[in-house]
């Protein structure tokens, strides 16, 4: 499939609204969500029951040429055997004309690419963690979602009411007005809505084709190292050897007192038993919708100031210097997994790599395996041992004593302004001295054992790129 390319000087971007929709709307939109979650599970069963027939037919000593034929999950494909089985399935056919035809083409979608993703994560062209083969979503655990791209999707004039097919005018718990004006103004396109459920609450997020003038950073010739971490947020290093500190909100902490206590009552109630098929009390939803509330108070906290901190970093500098972390395998710290979800550092990373593009700025990652926190950034010597909990850098050459998170910033801007290139230390950096071990790991790490998923893996040695057959060749194991 073609991947759609804004016009130039146009970018796509996301304005997201809080919906009120009324008791008749709200069924309509749980409707359409379940119709898709029931289309993606079709879907998921059509396809893996031709894996497992011709896993069965080779017990039997069938020929490879007469075994069932791998069915495909290409897009176009999954539509065509669901507009036919739709009338006569009966999962689908009282009800299926209750819907618009987005709710089926959505869950038809997300199961694609979830095959997709699948197929590249076994050949090995998809980074990442391995990926498994698609599962059925539980009607009681499944994010509640769909999108729409044709049809009727507009903004309403007068700036609180939205109109989606099928579902009608829903009115907006916030105005619309900024989004409203540029679309009139022909200065943006609706491209596609999602209606979503988070948090107790609906949402519909807009996907626009917006045009976007370049705005002039304050200071376009300078440029700002960054230095993230756990006791301060962000140290910022500019070229003029100014040195700024951000502190660490730690929303997470500061609640977490008032998230023990609203889990404690969720806890001392009657909850959902899947092993018995016990329902939830009435008392156990007001206090799991308490709780919900906390996590949903501190992750709006969270993402405003990192967008406050991002948003004035893509204004001010020209170039910006961000370290490129190993944010999954800081996790991995059962000491500092917590306080390292809180700060988001990944997020970070994320937003100020497309705010920078929106002000025409540049934005560089210094090497993973530099050793900025060990490297002196006055004359540029490495020590072979800097343990975390020393917080003061002391040069052995030079006799500098600055602050640990000072140093890391100011090196890893003094190697990106000498390679240029936005890799630190390339090969155009000048050599200084480099104690043994100073760029290796000075802790061995346990080798992860491999286990198998025990799920059924097909088996051919068709290419996925054509999306009829499984992606290698190795033979399926059967569940114990």
């Amino acid at each position: 499939m073609k991947k759609f390319r804004p016009q130039p000087g146009f970018v796509v971007q996301a304005y997201r609204f809080a919906l009120d929709p009324n008791a008749a709307q709200e069924a309509a939109l749980r409707s359409h969500c379940g119709a898709a979650r029931a289309a993606y599970n079709w879907a998921v069963g059509w396809v893996t029951a031709s894996w497992w027939q011709r896993r069965t037919e080779e017990t039997y000593g069938v020929p490879e040429g007469t075994l069932t034929e791998w069915r495909p999950w290409s897009l176009p494909s999954l539509r065509k055997e669901f507009n036919a089985a739709k009338h006569t399935d009966p999962r689908f056919a009282s009800w299926w004309e209750e819907n618009s035809k987005e709710a089926y083409s959505t869950g038809l979608a997300n199961a694609s690419a979830a095959f997709d993703n699948y197929a590249k994560s076994k050949n090995g062209k998809r980074r990442g963690r391995r990926m498994g083969t698609p599962r059925f979503k539980s009607k009681h655990k499944a994010r509640l979602s769909c999108r729409f791209t044709t049809g009727t999707i507009r903004l309403d004039a007068d700036g609180r009411h939205v109109t989606l097919p099928r579902l009608g005018t829903i009115r907006v718990h916030e105005p619309t007005a900024k989004l409203l004006h540029r679309v009139q103004a022909d200065r943006a396109r609706i491209l596609s809505a999602t209606v979503r459920h988070e948090r107790g609450r609906w949402f519909v997020s807009f996907q626009i084709e917006v045009k976007r003038d370049l705005v002039r950073v304050a200071r376009p010739e300078a440029a700002v190292g960054i230095d993230l971490g756990v006791k301060t947020l962000a140290v910022m290093a500019d070229s003029t050897g100014e040195i700024r500190e951000v502190s660490n909100p730690r929303r997470l902490d500061s609640a977490l007192k008032e998230l023990r206590r609203a889990s404690r009552t969720v806890s001392r109630r009657r909850g959902p038993d899947r092993r018995t098929g016990q329902r939830p009390s009435s008392p156990w939803k007001k206090a799991d919708s308490v709780r919900n509330k906390v996590h949903h108070r501190i992750a709006n906290l969270r993402a405003n100031a990192l967008h406050k901190l991002t948003t004035a970093v893509a204004a001010k500098y020209g170039t910006v210097v961000v370290e490129d972390l190993n944010v999954a395998g800081m996790l991995r710290n059962r000491r500092l997994a917590r306080r390292i979800a809180d700060a988001g550092f990944g997020e970070i990373r994320r937003r100020l790599t497309y705010k920078t593009q929106r002000n025409g700025c540049r934005i560089l990652a210094a090497d993973r395996w530099y050793p900025s926190s060990k490297t002196c950034s006055g004359c540029g010597a490495v020590k072979a041992k800097l343990p975390l909990h020393v917080r003061t850098y002391e040069c052995d050459a030079c006799g500098l004593v600055i602050d640990r998170d000072d140093n890391t910033a100011l090196a890893a801007l003094a190697a990106i302004a000498a390679t240029g290139t936005g890799v630190a230390a390339d090969l155009d950096t000048p050599k200084v001295s480099k104690p043994r071990g100073a760029d290796h790991k000075t802790r061995t790490t346990r080798p992860h054992r491999k286990t198998g998923t025990g799920r059924a893996v097909p088996t051919s040695s068709h290419s996925r790129s054509s999306g009829t057959g499984p992606p290698s060749s190795s033979r399926p194991r059967a569940v114990p």
